[in-house]
Protein backbone atom coordinates (compact mmCIF):
# COMPACT_ATOMS: atom_id res chain seq x y z
CA UNK A 1 0.00 0.00 0.00
CA UNK A 2 1.42 3.10 -0.91
CA UNK A 3 1.37 6.35 1.31
CA UNK A 4 0.49 9.93 0.37
CA UNK A 5 3.96 10.71 -1.11
CA UNK A 6 3.06 7.40 -3.53
CA UNK A 7 5.77 5.73 -1.90
CA UNK A 8 5.47 2.27 -0.41
CA UNK A 9 6.14 1.24 3.20
CA UNK A 10 9.76 -0.49 2.22
CA UNK A 11 10.59 2.28 0.19
CA UNK A 12 9.76 5.29 3.59
CA UNK A 13 11.62 2.72 5.44
CA UNK A 14 14.87 3.16 3.53
CA UNK A 15 14.35 6.68 2.50
CA UNK A 16 11.33 9.24 3.93
CA UNK A 17 13.10 11.84 6.07
CA UNK A 18 16.47 12.16 4.70
CA UNK A 19 18.66 13.69 1.61
CA UNK A 20 22.53 13.70 1.62
CA UNK A 21 24.03 15.74 4.11
CA UNK A 22 24.42 19.02 2.26
CA UNK A 23 27.96 19.16 3.72
CA UNK A 24 29.59 16.62 3.33
CA UNK A 25 27.55 14.49 0.81
CA UNK A 26 27.03 11.55 3.32
CA UNK A 27 24.44 9.31 1.80
CA UNK A 28 24.35 7.79 5.22
CA UNK A 29 22.27 9.64 7.78
CA UNK A 30 25.23 11.42 10.05
CA UNK A 31 25.18 10.82 14.11
CA UNK A 32 25.08 14.71 15.41
CA UNK A 33 26.57 13.92 18.48
CA UNK A 34 26.09 17.67 19.54
CA UNK A 35 24.46 19.59 22.72
CA UNK A 36 23.54 22.57 20.97
CA UNK A 37 23.17 25.19 17.58
CA UNK A 38 24.83 28.02 16.84
CA UNK A 39 22.39 30.80 15.99
CA UNK A 40 22.94 33.16 12.66
CA UNK A 41 22.87 36.22 14.99
CA UNK A 42 20.97 37.52 18.22
CA UNK A 43 17.37 38.25 16.47
CA UNK A 44 17.32 34.41 15.34
CA UNK A 45 18.15 33.11 18.41
CA UNK A 46 15.09 34.99 19.68
CA UNK A 47 12.82 34.20 16.57
CA UNK A 48 13.69 30.48 17.48
CA UNK A 49 13.32 30.68 21.10
CA UNK A 50 9.48 32.30 20.40
CA UNK A 51 8.50 29.62 17.84
CA UNK A 52 8.10 32.62 15.45
CA UNK A 53 10.78 30.26 13.26
CA UNK A 54 11.43 26.68 13.71
CA UNK A 55 15.00 25.17 14.08
CA UNK A 56 17.46 23.41 16.51
CA UNK A 57 18.44 25.00 19.57
CA UNK A 58 18.96 22.23 21.89
CA UNK A 59 19.16 18.56 21.39
CA UNK A 60 16.97 17.79 24.29
CA UNK A 61 14.16 19.32 22.29
CA UNK A 62 15.10 18.47 18.66
CA UNK A 63 18.55 17.22 16.39
CA UNK A 64 19.12 16.34 13.00
CA UNK A 65 19.52 12.73 13.37
CA UNK A 66 16.34 12.32 15.57
CA UNK A 67 14.51 14.54 13.24
CA UNK A 68 15.26 11.75 10.37
CA UNK A 69 13.82 8.91 12.35
CA UNK A 70 10.74 11.09 13.32
CA UNK A 71 9.82 12.14 10.27
CA UNK A 72 10.48 8.95 9.14
CA UNK A 73 7.97 7.19 11.39
CA UNK A 74 5.61 9.91 10.57
CA UNK A 75 6.07 9.03 7.04
CA UNK A 76 5.27 4.98 7.93
CA UNK A 77 2.51 5.49 9.92
CA UNK A 78 0.69 8.23 7.80
CA UNK A 79 0.79 10.73 10.37
CA UNK A 80 1.55 14.67 9.99
CA UNK A 81 4.36 14.88 12.46
CA UNK A 82 6.31 12.67 15.25
CA UNK A 83 8.43 12.91 18.49
CA UNK A 84 10.95 10.57 19.72
CA UNK A 85 11.49 9.74 23.50
CA UNK A 86 13.98 8.09 25.00
CA UNK A 87 11.63 4.72 25.74
CA UNK A 88 8.29 3.45 24.71
CA UNK A 89 7.18 3.83 28.11
CA UNK A 90 8.68 8.12 27.62
CA UNK A 91 6.29 8.12 24.59
CA UNK A 92 3.34 6.60 26.71
CA UNK A 93 3.79 9.11 29.29
CA UNK A 94 4.75 12.19 27.58
CA UNK A 95 0.97 11.36 25.60
CA UNK A 96 -0.73 11.31 28.46
CA UNK A 97 0.68 14.73 29.86
CA UNK A 98 0.23 16.31 27.04
CA UNK A 99 -3.53 15.90 26.88
CA UNK A 100 -4.32 14.95 30.60
CA UNK A 101 -3.59 17.05 33.79
CA UNK A 102 -4.62 16.67 37.32
CA UNK A 103 -8.21 15.42 38.05
CA UNK A 104 -8.75 14.11 34.51
CA UNK A 105 -8.66 10.47 33.67
CA UNK A 106 -8.11 7.78 30.83
CA UNK A 107 -9.87 4.99 29.82
CA UNK A 108 -8.73 1.71 28.78
CA UNK A 109 -8.56 -1.89 29.30
CA UNK A 110 -7.14 -3.97 31.16
CA UNK A 111 -5.37 -6.46 28.47
CA UNK A 112 -2.51 -4.51 28.64
CA UNK A 113 1.40 -5.20 28.74
CA UNK A 114 2.39 -4.95 32.33
CA UNK A 115 4.48 -2.05 31.93
CA UNK A 116 1.43 0.58 30.57
CA UNK A 117 -0.93 -1.24 33.39
CA UNK A 118 1.23 -0.33 36.30
CA UNK A 119 2.21 3.10 35.25
CA UNK A 120 -1.35 3.94 34.72
CA UNK A 121 -2.40 2.22 37.65
CA UNK A 122 0.76 3.31 40.06
CA UNK A 123 2.50 6.49 38.48
CA UNK A 124 -0.28 8.03 36.90
CA UNK A 125 -2.40 9.03 39.92
CA UNK A 126 0.65 10.75 41.42
CA UNK A 127 0.31 13.01 38.63
CA UNK A 128 -3.45 13.78 39.50
CA UNK A 129 -4.62 11.44 36.61
CA UNK A 130 -6.44 8.30 36.79
CA UNK A 131 -7.29 5.51 34.50
CA UNK A 132 -10.49 3.52 34.02
CA UNK A 133 -9.56 0.11 32.75
CA UNK A 134 -12.22 -1.88 31.10
CA UNK A 135 -12.10 -5.58 32.01
CA UNK A 136 -11.46 -8.19 29.09
CA UNK A 137 -14.62 -9.79 27.79
CA UNK A 138 -16.58 -6.35 28.47
CA UNK A 139 -14.63 -4.47 26.33
CA UNK A 140 -17.20 -3.51 23.64
CA UNK A 141 -17.15 -0.21 21.91
CA UNK A 142 -20.38 0.10 24.04
CA UNK A 143 -18.62 -0.51 27.55
CA UNK A 144 -15.56 1.85 26.22
CA UNK A 145 -18.60 4.74 25.79
CA UNK A 146 -20.65 4.26 29.33
CA UNK A 147 -16.59 4.68 30.94
CA UNK A 148 -16.52 8.23 29.37
CA UNK A 149 -17.87 11.30 31.54
CA UNK A 150 -16.54 14.83 31.25
CA UNK A 151 -13.17 14.65 32.60
CA UNK A 152 -11.79 11.95 29.96
CA UNK A 153 -9.22 12.84 28.13
CA UNK A 154 -8.31 9.91 25.92
CA UNK A 155 -9.37 6.41 25.44
CA UNK A 156 -6.21 4.17 24.77
CA UNK A 157 -5.71 0.66 23.74
CA UNK A 158 -3.35 -1.46 22.17
CA UNK A 159 -2.95 -2.64 18.73
CA UNK A 160 -2.32 -6.00 19.77
CA UNK A 161 -2.59 -6.94 23.18
CA UNK A 162 0.43 -8.23 24.92
CA UNK A 163 0.06 -11.07 26.14
CA UNK A 164 -3.50 -11.83 24.97
CA UNK A 165 -2.97 -11.04 21.77
CA UNK A 166 -6.53 -9.57 21.04
CA UNK A 167 -7.25 -7.29 18.76
CA UNK A 168 -9.51 -4.67 19.37
CA UNK A 169 -12.36 -3.40 16.40
CA UNK A 170 -10.19 0.03 16.37
CA UNK A 171 -12.79 1.42 13.94
CA UNK A 172 -15.41 0.95 16.36
CA UNK A 173 -13.87 2.33 19.12
CA UNK A 174 -12.76 5.24 17.57
CA UNK A 175 -16.22 6.01 16.57
CA UNK A 176 -17.27 5.50 20.66
CA UNK A 177 -14.07 8.65 21.03
CA UNK A 178 -15.06 10.79 18.26
CA UNK A 179 -18.86 10.93 19.05
CA UNK A 180 -17.80 11.80 23.00
CA UNK A 181 -14.94 14.24 21.82
CA UNK A 182 -11.48 12.31 22.87
CA UNK A 183 -9.00 11.22 20.50
CA UNK A 184 -8.03 7.25 20.65
CA UNK A 185 -4.52 6.71 20.98
CA UNK A 186 -3.32 3.76 20.19
CA UNK A 187 0.30 1.81 20.90
CA UNK A 188 0.74 0.26 17.66
CA UNK A 189 4.54 -1.38 19.41
CA UNK A 190 3.17 -4.73 18.07
CA UNK A 191 2.12 -3.60 15.06
CA UNK A 192 5.87 -3.59 13.85
CA UNK A 193 6.50 0.43 12.99
CA UNK A 194 3.31 0.42 10.75
CA UNK A 195 3.91 -2.59 8.56
CA UNK A 196 1.25 -5.34 9.95
CA UNK A 197 -1.15 -2.47 10.76
CA UNK A 198 -1.67 1.43 10.57
CA UNK A 199 -3.97 2.71 13.31
CA UNK A 200 -4.46 5.78 11.97
CA UNK A 201 -5.91 4.38 8.60
CA UNK A 202 -8.66 3.29 10.68
CA UNK A 203 -9.46 6.37 12.83
CA UNK A 204 -6.76 6.27 15.36
CA UNK A 205 -5.59 9.91 16.16
CA UNK A 206 -2.46 9.05 17.94
CA UNK A 207 0.26 6.30 17.53
CA UNK A 208 3.10 5.40 19.85
CA UNK A 209 5.44 3.28 19.72
CA UNK A 210 8.29 1.50 21.48
CA UNK A 211 10.87 1.99 18.83
CA UNK A 212 12.84 -1.06 21.19
CA UNK A 213 11.33 -3.30 19.53
CA UNK A 214 10.17 -4.43 16.01
CA UNK A 215 11.44 -0.90 14.79
CA UNK A 216 15.35 -0.98 16.21
CA UNK A 217 15.01 -4.88 16.08
CA UNK A 218 17.95 -5.84 17.59
CA UNK A 219 17.88 -5.62 20.47
CA UNK A 220 20.66 -2.57 20.66
CA UNK A 221 19.20 0.48 21.38
CA UNK A 222 16.16 1.98 23.62
CA UNK A 223 13.10 4.47 21.89
CA UNK A 224 9.90 5.12 21.62
CA UNK A 225 8.14 7.51 19.51
CA UNK A 226 4.73 9.28 19.33
CA UNK A 227 3.17 9.74 15.65
CA UNK A 228 0.26 12.83 15.39
CA UNK A 229 -2.27 12.29 12.61
CA UNK A 230 -3.43 16.27 12.75
CA UNK A 231 -7.24 15.10 12.29
CA UNK A 232 -8.25 15.63 15.84
CA UNK A 233 -9.95 18.99 15.55
CA UNK A 234 -8.99 20.32 19.53
CA UNK A 235 -10.87 24.28 18.79
CA UNK A 236 -13.61 21.89 18.75
CA UNK A 237 -13.39 20.76 21.95
CA UNK A 238 -12.27 23.28 23.41
CA UNK A 239 -13.64 22.51 27.20
CA UNK A 240 -12.32 19.62 27.48
CA UNK A 241 -9.24 20.23 26.29
CA UNK A 242 -8.29 24.44 27.48
CA UNK A 243 -4.49 23.80 27.47
CA UNK A 244 -4.76 23.02 23.21
CA UNK A 245 -6.75 26.46 22.61
CA UNK A 246 -6.19 29.21 25.57
CA UNK A 247 -2.90 31.17 26.07
CA UNK A 248 -0.07 29.48 27.27
CA UNK A 249 1.66 30.67 30.41
CA UNK A 250 4.98 29.08 29.08
CA UNK A 251 5.08 30.95 26.19
CA UNK A 252 3.47 34.61 26.51
CA UNK A 253 0.11 33.72 25.74
CA UNK A 254 0.59 31.72 22.89
CA UNK A 255 -2.51 30.08 21.33
CA UNK A 256 -1.59 26.60 20.26
CA UNK A 257 -4.60 25.64 18.35
CA UNK A 258 -4.78 29.07 16.72
CA UNK A 259 -1.33 29.36 15.70
CA UNK A 260 -0.32 26.10 14.77
CA UNK A 261 -3.95 24.22 13.87
CA UNK A 262 -3.63 20.51 12.74
CA UNK A 263 0.39 20.58 14.99
CA UNK A 264 -1.16 21.58 18.07
CA UNK A 265 -0.68 18.12 19.78
CA UNK A 266 2.64 17.05 18.45
CA UNK A 267 4.15 20.62 19.14
CA UNK A 268 3.05 20.77 22.78
CA UNK A 269 4.21 17.53 23.08
CA UNK A 270 7.53 18.49 22.48
CA UNK A 271 8.33 22.46 23.48
CA UNK A 272 6.32 22.14 26.65
CA UNK A 273 6.37 18.06 27.54
CA UNK A 274 9.88 16.78 26.55
CA UNK A 275 11.45 20.31 27.14
CA UNK A 276 10.21 19.50 30.86
CA UNK A 277 10.66 15.60 31.49
CA UNK A 278 13.88 15.56 29.01
CA UNK A 279 12.61 12.15 28.30
CA UNK A 280 14.67 12.82 25.05
CA UNK A 281 16.21 10.08 22.67
CA UNK A 282 19.55 10.50 21.50
CA UNK A 283 21.31 10.59 18.15
CA UNK A 284 23.43 7.65 18.29
CA UNK A 285 20.31 5.35 19.71
CA UNK A 286 18.59 6.87 16.48
CA UNK A 287 20.89 6.26 14.24
CA UNK A 288 20.53 2.76 15.46
CA UNK A 289 16.72 2.96 15.15
CA UNK A 290 17.37 4.25 11.52
CA UNK A 291 19.00 1.39 10.99
CA UNK A 292 16.83 -1.17 11.98
CA UNK A 293 14.04 0.69 10.08
CA UNK A 294 15.42 0.41 6.75
CA UNK A 295 15.05 -4.08 6.95
CA UNK A 296 12.12 -3.97 8.88
CA UNK A 297 9.45 -5.65 6.60
CA UNK A 298 12.26 -7.86 5.43
CA UNK A 299 12.50 -9.01 9.33
CA UNK A 300 8.30 -8.72 9.67
CA UNK A 301 7.81 -10.95 6.86
CA UNK A 302 10.50 -13.35 8.93
CA UNK A 303 8.60 -13.19 12.25
CA UNK A 304 5.01 -14.01 10.93
CA UNK A 305 6.05 -16.47 8.81
CA UNK A 306 7.93 -18.16 11.34
CA UNK A 307 5.68 -17.33 14.34
CA UNK A 308 2.98 -19.40 12.54
CA UNK A 309 4.76 -22.22 11.70
CA UNK A 310 6.05 -22.50 15.30
CA UNK A 311 2.44 -22.17 16.24
CA UNK A 312 1.28 -24.95 13.80
CA UNK A 313 4.01 -26.91 15.55
CA UNK A 314 2.74 -26.47 19.17
CA UNK A 315 -0.43 -26.93 18.23
CA UNK A 316 0.58 -30.91 17.34
CA UNK A 317 3.16 -31.57 20.15
CA UNK A 318 2.15 -33.46 22.86
CA UNK A 319 3.45 -31.89 25.45
CA UNK A 320 1.73 -28.81 24.98
CA UNK A 321 -1.97 -27.88 26.67
CA UNK A 322 -2.65 -24.83 24.23
CA UNK A 323 -1.14 -22.38 22.07
CA UNK A 324 -2.64 -18.19 21.78
CA UNK A 325 -1.56 -17.02 18.21
CA UNK A 326 -4.04 -14.61 16.58
CA UNK A 327 -2.67 -16.41 13.29
CA UNK A 328 -4.52 -19.60 14.26
CA UNK A 329 -8.32 -19.76 13.15
CA UNK A 330 -9.22 -20.71 16.74
CA UNK A 331 -8.19 -17.43 17.96
CA UNK A 332 -10.70 -15.02 19.49
CA UNK A 333 -9.47 -12.19 17.97
CA UNK A 334 -8.86 -14.35 14.83
CA UNK A 335 -12.06 -12.63 12.53
CA UNK A 336 -10.47 -8.90 13.58
CA UNK A 337 -6.74 -10.07 12.75
CA UNK A 338 -8.26 -10.84 9.11
CA UNK A 339 -9.64 -7.40 9.05
CA UNK A 340 -7.13 -5.23 10.18
CA UNK A 341 -3.57 -6.69 9.89
CA UNK A 342 -1.91 -6.90 7.19
CA UNK A 343 1.28 -8.89 5.91
CA UNK A 344 1.05 -11.30 8.54
CA UNK A 345 -0.67 -11.78 12.11
CA UNK A 346 2.94 -10.55 13.76
CA UNK A 347 5.90 -12.12 15.63
CA UNK A 348 4.52 -13.62 19.04
CA UNK A 349 2.66 -16.33 20.62
CA UNK A 350 2.24 -17.92 24.17
CA UNK A 351 1.85 -21.45 25.17
CA UNK A 352 1.41 -23.79 28.06
CA UNK A 353 3.20 -26.79 28.55
CA UNK A 354 1.60 -29.78 30.46
CA UNK A 355 2.78 -30.87 33.60
CA UNK A 356 3.78 -27.56 35.55
CA UNK A 357 7.12 -27.93 34.67
CA UNK A 358 7.24 -24.67 31.72
CA UNK A 359 10.04 -22.96 33.98
CA UNK A 360 12.21 -26.14 33.11
CA UNK A 361 11.60 -26.03 29.25
CA UNK A 362 12.57 -22.38 29.04
CA UNK A 363 15.76 -23.56 30.88
CA UNK A 364 16.04 -26.08 29.13
CA UNK A 365 16.38 -23.81 25.34
CA UNK A 366 19.55 -23.77 23.74
CA UNK A 367 19.41 -21.26 20.73
CA UNK A 368 16.29 -19.27 21.98
CA UNK A 369 17.33 -17.00 24.78
CA UNK A 370 15.44 -16.17 28.32
CA UNK A 371 15.12 -12.61 28.68
CA UNK A 372 12.40 -9.50 28.65
CA UNK A 373 12.17 -8.40 25.46
CA UNK A 374 10.16 -8.62 21.99
CA UNK A 375 10.58 -7.81 18.15
CA UNK A 376 14.77 -8.80 18.39
CA UNK A 377 16.07 -10.76 15.73
CA UNK A 378 16.64 -13.28 18.04
CA UNK A 379 13.69 -15.96 18.95
CA UNK A 380 13.31 -15.19 22.95
CA UNK A 381 11.33 -16.59 25.93
CA UNK A 382 9.95 -15.61 29.05
CA UNK A 383 7.48 -16.65 31.73
CA UNK A 384 5.53 -13.10 32.52
CA UNK A 385 3.81 -14.38 35.75
CA UNK A 386 6.98 -13.91 37.78
CA UNK A 387 8.68 -11.25 35.22
CA UNK A 388 7.17 -8.52 33.16
CA UNK A 389 3.71 -9.08 35.53
CA UNK A 390 5.03 -9.60 38.25
CA UNK A 391 4.20 -6.19 40.13
CA UNK A 392 0.37 -7.24 39.59
CA UNK A 393 -1.81 -8.99 41.94
CA UNK A 394 -3.10 -12.75 40.26
CA UNK A 395 -5.95 -11.39 40.37
CA UNK A 396 -4.93 -8.26 37.78
CA UNK A 397 -2.85 -10.96 35.75
CA UNK A 398 -5.57 -13.37 35.04
CA UNK A 399 -7.72 -10.36 34.23
CA UNK A 400 -4.65 -8.81 31.79
CA UNK A 401 -4.17 -12.66 30.14
CA UNK A 402 -1.36 -13.93 32.17
CA UNK A 403 -1.81 -17.26 33.39
CA UNK A 404 1.12 -19.40 35.93
CA UNK A 405 1.87 -21.70 32.94
CA UNK A 406 1.74 -19.24 29.97
CA UNK A 407 5.54 -19.18 28.06
CA UNK A 408 5.64 -15.99 25.73
CA UNK A 409 7.89 -16.65 22.86
CA UNK A 410 8.68 -13.46 20.64
CA UNK A 411 10.10 -15.35 17.53
CA UNK A 412 13.08 -14.19 15.59
CA UNK A 413 14.38 -14.45 12.41
CA UNK A 414 16.46 -17.90 12.91
CA UNK A 415 15.30 -20.76 10.33
CA UNK A 416 11.87 -22.00 11.50
CA UNK A 417 14.05 -25.34 11.70
CA UNK A 418 15.91 -24.35 14.13
CA UNK A 419 13.56 -22.85 16.29
CA UNK A 420 11.43 -26.08 16.23
CA UNK A 421 14.40 -28.27 16.98
CA UNK A 422 15.44 -25.97 20.18
CA UNK A 423 12.10 -26.83 21.41
CA UNK A 424 12.13 -30.30 20.54
CA UNK A 425 15.15 -30.86 22.38
CA UNK A 426 14.18 -29.09 25.80
CA UNK A 427 10.91 -31.05 25.73
CA UNK A 428 13.10 -34.03 25.51
CA UNK A 429 15.74 -33.36 27.77
CA UNK A 430 12.93 -32.37 30.68
CA UNK A 431 10.91 -35.31 29.78
CA UNK A 432 14.50 -37.60 30.70
CA UNK A 433 14.06 -35.60 33.60
CA UNK A 434 10.88 -36.64 34.49
CA UNK A 435 11.36 -40.45 33.84
CA UNK A 436 15.14 -40.17 36.09
CA UNK A 437 12.84 -38.25 38.56
CA UNK A 438 9.97 -41.56 38.38
CA UNK A 439 12.83 -43.93 39.07
CA UNK A 440 14.57 -42.73 41.61
CA UNK A 441 10.89 -42.62 43.21
CA UNK A 442 10.27 -46.00 42.67
CA UNK A 443 14.01 -47.18 43.90
CA UNK A 444 13.46 -45.34 46.75
CA UNK A 445 10.22 -47.24 47.48
CA UNK A 446 11.58 -50.83 47.06
CA UNK A 447 14.92 -49.73 48.83
CA UNK A 448 12.47 -48.99 51.96
CA UNK A 449 10.44 -52.10 51.48
CA UNK A 450 13.95 -54.52 51.33
CA UNK A 451 14.65 -52.42 54.83
CA UNK A 452 11.70 -53.58 56.05
CA UNK A 453 11.95 -56.85 54.96
CA UNK A 454 15.57 -57.88 56.37
CA UNK A 455 14.05 -56.47 59.86
CA UNK A 456 10.82 -58.74 59.33
CA UNK A 457 13.53 -61.95 58.59
CA UNK A 458 15.83 -60.81 61.41
CA UNK A 459 12.57 -61.54 63.42
CA UNK A 460 11.87 -64.23 61.59
CA UNK A 461 15.08 -66.53 62.41
CA UNK A 462 14.66 -65.37 66.20
CA UNK A 463 11.16 -66.94 65.72
CA UNK A 464 9.18 -63.31 66.58
CA UNK A 465 7.30 -62.84 63.48
CA UNK A 466 4.57 -64.77 61.40
CA UNK A 467 4.87 -64.81 57.23
CA UNK A 468 2.31 -62.37 56.65
CA UNK A 469 3.82 -59.23 58.52
CA UNK A 470 7.06 -60.17 56.18
CA UNK A 471 4.93 -60.16 52.86
CA UNK A 472 2.44 -56.72 54.00
CA UNK A 473 5.69 -54.32 53.06
CA UNK A 474 5.81 -56.00 49.31
CA UNK A 475 2.46 -56.68 49.11
CA UNK A 476 1.56 -52.52 49.25
CA UNK A 477 3.58 -52.48 46.33
CA UNK A 478 1.69 -54.51 44.89
CA UNK A 479 -1.64 -53.08 45.57
CA UNK A 480 -0.08 -49.77 44.33
CA UNK A 481 0.59 -51.79 41.05
CA UNK A 482 4.48 -51.15 40.97
CA UNK A 483 5.63 -54.66 40.96
CA UNK A 484 4.69 -56.65 38.07
CA UNK A 485 2.46 -59.32 37.84
CA UNK A 486 5.29 -62.04 37.00
CA UNK A 487 6.87 -60.56 40.37
CA UNK A 488 3.83 -61.21 42.12
CA UNK A 489 3.48 -64.77 41.19
CA UNK A 490 6.17 -65.51 42.14
CA UNK A 491 5.44 -64.02 45.75
CA UNK A 492 2.07 -65.55 45.70
CA UNK A 493 3.71 -69.12 45.02
CA UNK A 494 5.66 -68.97 48.45
CA UNK A 495 8.57 -67.06 47.16
CA UNK A 496 8.35 -65.07 50.83
CA UNK A 497 8.94 -68.24 53.03
CA UNK A 498 9.42 -68.38 57.31
CA UNK A 499 13.31 -69.19 56.30
CA UNK A 500 14.62 -65.51 56.15
CA UNK A 501 17.79 -65.76 53.73
CA UNK A 502 14.65 -67.06 51.11
CA UNK A 503 11.99 -64.19 52.16
CA UNK A 504 15.40 -61.83 51.49
CA UNK A 505 16.17 -62.82 47.89
CA UNK A 506 12.28 -62.81 46.88
CA UNK A 507 12.07 -59.14 47.77
CA UNK A 508 14.99 -58.11 45.47
CA UNK A 509 14.43 -60.06 42.46
CA UNK A 510 10.57 -58.91 42.77
CA UNK A 511 12.31 -54.89 42.93
CA UNK A 512 14.49 -56.35 39.91
CA UNK A 513 11.32 -57.14 37.60
CA UNK A 514 9.56 -53.76 39.40
CA UNK A 515 12.20 -51.96 37.74
CA UNK A 516 12.00 -53.08 34.50
CA UNK A 517 8.29 -52.78 34.30
CA UNK A 518 8.68 -49.27 35.42
CA UNK A 519 11.64 -48.59 32.41
CA UNK A 520 8.76 -50.36 29.97
CA UNK A 521 5.98 -47.98 31.13
CA UNK A 522 8.67 -45.22 31.09
CA UNK A 523 9.78 -45.68 27.61
CA UNK A 524 6.24 -45.94 26.48
CA UNK A 525 4.67 -42.50 27.75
Amino acid sequence: MSSKSGKRFETLQVHAGQKPDPSTNSRAVPIYATTSYTFNDSAHGARLFALKEFGNIYSRIMNPTVDVFEKRMAALEGGIAAVAASSGHAAQLMTLLTLARAGDNIVSTSSLYGGPYNQFKVLMPRFGITAKFIHHGRDKPEDYAAAIDDKTKAIYIESIGNPRYNVPDIEAIAKVAHDHGVPLVVDNTFGAGGYYIKPIEHGADIVLHSATKWIGGHGTAMGGVIVDSGRFNWGKHAARFPDMVEPAPGYHGLKFWETLGPLTFIVRARIEILRDIGACLNPFSAQQLLLGLETLSLRADRHASNALALARFLEKCPHVSWVSYVGLEHHESHGLAQKYLRNGFGGVLSFGVKGDCGDKVVDGFKLISNLANVGDAKTLAIHPWTTTHEQLSDEEKIISGVTKDLIRISVGIEHIDDIIADFQQSFAAVAAAADAAARVEVNGQMDGQIKDGEASNGQLENGGVNDEHADSGVLSLINAGAITQDATAKLEAGTVQSQGKESKAAVKESKTEANQGTDTALNGS
